[in-house]
């Protein structure tokens, strides 16, 4: 068992996993969460690689974030309900 956890590591797989929760989620609130503590993580142990896919993450699951309410208050305004 490591005694030192590698969190460069740990901000890497924050990264990718933050890309593929901002498809996943409904909202892109998962992967926007990941991003955020990844990027965190990867700017306090300065991992360039982390650092990148951490704002890929942030920016796909924003842009996601931004058309659901969007499609929400479009889907309120025309039908006077949310179909969920």
């Amino acid at each position: 068992m490591a005694d030192k956890i590698d969190f460069a590591s740990v901000s890497y797989v924050l990264g990718i996993l933050s890309i593929v929760l901002s498809f996943v989620t409904s909202w892109g609130l998962g992967g926007l969460i990941t991003g955020i503590i990844g990027l965190i993580q990867a700017n306090k142990y300065n991992v360039p690689k982390a650092k990148k896919l951490n704002t890929i993450g942030i920016i796909i699951s924003s842009i996601f974030l931004i058309v659901s309410i969007i499609l929400m208050i479009y889907s309120i305004n025309t039908s006077g309900s949310f179909p969920i």
